[in-house]
């Protein structure tokens, strides 16, 4: 429970370090996401979902 503690709050950091760093390309970014379908945007989160979730897997199987 506390990695999972840990993961959300670095990903969080991580989110937020880019909005401030980069607050008008982030603006722009949410814009041309606006525009994409409901299904490019699914089959993009499945994707980063996977990736993640393979990452996550390599790294604990390493342990």
């Amino acid at each position: 429970m506390k990695e999972l503690i840990i993961a959300i709050g670095l990903m969080l950091f991580i989110e937020g370090s880019i909005y401030a760093l980069f607050p008008s390309k982030m603006k722009n970014m949410l814009k041309s996401i606006e525009k994409m379908q409901i299904s490019q945007l699914r089959v993009g989160g499945l994707l980063f979902a996977f990736i993640g979730f393979i990452i996550v897997w390599y790294f604990i199987r390493a342990d």
